[in-house]
């Protein structure tokens, strides 16, 4: 027993490294070769004297497992077309876009990354932090979502499209504009549904009379949960209606966040009416035809009009 209490002691309560040697080299095991260390202070994952606590190696753990699933798409479009371009909606600080671009776009030269977002001081604070880092591929831009659309500083068309705990209906917003752009891949990790769960309180008691599903959510809490995974599912479905193949999985385990969710939805095909059916009759027998129009998925294209599968 007082062994046992002895090694407990001598353990460290919160184990630190530091990020460099004296001659600049990373000594942090999960810090990459090459990897900006000024850029990881300045998101916080190192403190300001160069060291990574227990918290920020999770974090840190965190954004490389996403990576890895963003990296084998950002390589196949850069070996197609020999170049590559990321739009990261709703970006708030840009913290996706500075780490994709330091461990992917900075080792090549081609490729670029735009982040969208609607605080004007955000953006102003990325672009000045871009140029310190020498990231000259990277832009930012103070744009709404239907301003994103229609600006001519986007391409018509773009490669990969990225929300990142985007709150609320700004996912929606990134697969709006994702299929306005007709884009090829889209990685979302949504966070903080609210608005289907406040149309199904809305019509709660319309719902109990109508169908007896209407007891899945029909407790606050229920409604609160079940409004949050319905409205991945719509998601989905309208991926898979506009022609996306969809594989839904976790980020990381759910003991470090229940906003863990991520969806990859991949340009397969043209629109599917099966699956937009689908999508409608679901709609309908939860009460939520409310929300056909933010479900809507993505129109035919014309008939002059290049094949999704055949594009770039």
């Amino acid at each position: 027993m007082m062994q046992r209490m002895s090694r407990t002691k001598q353990r460290p309560l919160n184990r630190s490294a530091t990020a460099t040697s004296a001659d600049g080299v990373s000594t942090i095991p999960e810090i990459r070769a090459g990897q900006s260390v000024a850029l990881l202070k300045e998101l916080h994952i190192l403190t300001r004297d160069g060291k990574l606590n227990q918290d920020s190696r999770r974090k840190l753990k965190q954004v490389y497992h996403l990576y890895q699933f963003i990296e084998p798409l950002l390589q196949q479009v850069l070996a197609a077309r020999g170049d590559v371009s990321l739009v990261d909606h709703g970006a708030g600080k840009s913290y996706l876009g500075f780490i994709l671009y330091d461990l992917f776009f900075k080792s090549h030269t081609a490729g670029r990354i735009v982040g969208i977002e609607t605080r004007q001081e955000l953006v102003d604070k990325s672009q000045a932090l871009a140029a310190q880092l020498g990231f000259a591929r990277m832009d930012f831009l103070n744009l709404t979502v239907q301003a994103s659309i229609t600006t001519p500083e986007l391409p018509a068309q773009i490669d990969v499209v990225t929300a990142l705990h985007a709150c609320d209906t700004a996912t929606d917003d990134a697969i709006r504009f994702g299929l306005s752009k007709n884009a090829r891949f889209m990685v979302l990790v949504p966070c903080c549904q609210a608005e289907v769960a406040g149309v199904l309180r809305q019509h709660k008691a319309l719902s109990l009379s109508r169908t007896p599903l209407s007891e899945i959510w029909r407790h606050p809490l229920h409604t609160r949960e079940f409004g949050s995974q319905v409205t991945n599912v719509l998601r989905c479905l309208q991926l898979e209606a506009s022609g996306y193949q969809v594989t839904v999985t976790e980020l990381v385990g759910w003991e470090h966040s229940m906003k863990n969710e991520l969806i990859i939805a991949t340009r397969h095909s043209g629109p599917r009416r099966s699956v937009a059916a689908r999508l409608d009759k679901l709609l309908d027998e939860i009460g939520l035809a409310d929300l056909r129009a933010r479900f809507q998925p993505a129109p035919a294209p014309a008939a002059d009009a290049e094949p999704a599968s055949a594009a770039q």
